[in-house]
């Protein structure tokens, strides 16, 4: 093969103006974060016996690089809600999010987490989206493991393409201003 068979890929779209080194980088921290990701699973009631299911050798979310469960806010990267959420433990919900290290993604599972489920009263909180931003939702009443392990490749995904830059944008310190976060 000479020089001149070699072909230099061209840069995705959206990203022209940066520089070589800058894009390398990018593609490079995202695989790594995608590869490495540490959820934190809360769980509270039936979505959580499912997610169980995950770690057992049939379903193994092991694959993909997230046997750690961290049960420690500020080692996690994936926030997993799952089931019944009621509006007193909205606050926690909340108080492990922001406690948790940037960049951090959210997880929600089950229909109970994604939007209160069968249970529309005056207790239970219709949807943790009320209280923190959610990225990815797993529907289901309760969900099967392989849903969940889809939704955790999505949320794979969205650590892989996203920019070290995103965090910093205007537009994502408006979505924290608007669910009341600094």
């Amino acid at each position: 093969m000479s020089n001149s068979d070699i072909q230099l890929a061209e840069a995705p779209p959206g990203i022209e103006g940066q520089g070589f080194f800058a894009t390398s980088l990018d593609h490079l921290v995202g695989m790594a974060r995608s590869n490495s990701l540490w959820p934190l699973p809360f769980a509270t009631s039936c979505c959580g016996i499912e997610f169980m299911a995950t770690m057992a050798a049939h379903y193994d979310i092991s694959r993909f690089g997230s046997e750690r469960m961290s049960f420690s806010a500020r080692q996690a990267d994936v926030l997993m809600v799952m089931g019944t959420i009621s509006k007193k433990m909205a606050p926690v919900v909340k108080q492990v999010y922001l406690q948790m290290a940037e960049p951090r993604w959210v997880l929600s599972v089950g229909a109970c987490a994604c939007s209160g489920g069968i249970f529309d009263t005056y207790s239970v909180l219709q949807g943790i989206d009320r209280v923190i931003p959610v990225d990815v939702y797993v529907p289901g009443c309760p969900p099967r493991p392989e849903q969940i392990l889809e939704g955790f490749m999505q949320i794979q995904e969205l650590a892989k393409n996203e920019s070290t830059r995103r965090r910093h944008t205007p537009e994502y310190k408006a979505l924290l201003a608007s669910y009341g976060i600094e």
